[in-house]
């Protein structure tokens, strides 16, 4: 089994931001199941909270990840991902692809999983992203910059963004 699928979720990411000599911080928060409640626990903008969410595009696994204040546009990312089917994973799923991670709180660093990730281009707007880190009560804080220069994600316009977000 991949080393990554055994260790603690975050212990993957901190090993491997250290390597890359990357800055972050991490905060304890209440337990947070959606990415909204995580903004607002956080006291930052849902614009800001990057939320992973596997998609299957045709069969093939994929991670989009968009701000928490927005949601997946499935005609959108059918164009994108220039796919005919785009489903999204179930729960099961998520267990099976992530099992060092609580369900739903899942890092974009698809990466890490072999996964290709897709990044919306709003959320690139942003100086620093937060995110969960294998649990519903931890998040990681670093800049958009260096995520994009570790993961190398595919940027691309997938998010549905309400008309006002705080």
């Amino acid at each position: 089994m991949c080393e990554v699928l055994t260790m603690q979720c975050q212990k993957v990411l901190e090993e491997y931001l250290n390597s890359e000599r990357v800055d972050y911080t991490i905060q304890h928060h209440p337990v947070a199941y959606t990415a909204q409640q995580l903004a607002e626990y956080e006291r930052v903008s849902g614009k800001m909270v990057a939320k992973s969410v596997i998609v299957y595009a045709d069969n093939k696994i994929c991670m989009l990840v968009l701000p928490a204040s927005a949601r997946v546009d499935f005609d959108k990312v059918r164009h994108e991902l220039q796919a005919t089917d785009v489903r999204l994973a179930t729960e099961d799923d998520l267990r099976t692809l992530f099992p060092n991670c609580e369900v739903g709180s899942m890092p974009p660093f698809g990466n890490l999983y072999h996964l290709p990730v897709f990044v919306d281009s709003s959320l690139k707007r942003q100086e620093n992203i937060v995110f969960p880190i294998g649990t519903h009560t931890e998040t990681m804080k670093l800049r958009f910059a260096d995520f994009e220069r570790l993961v190398r994600p595919t940027i691309c316009s997938f998010a549905q963004v309400p008309v006002r977000v705080r």
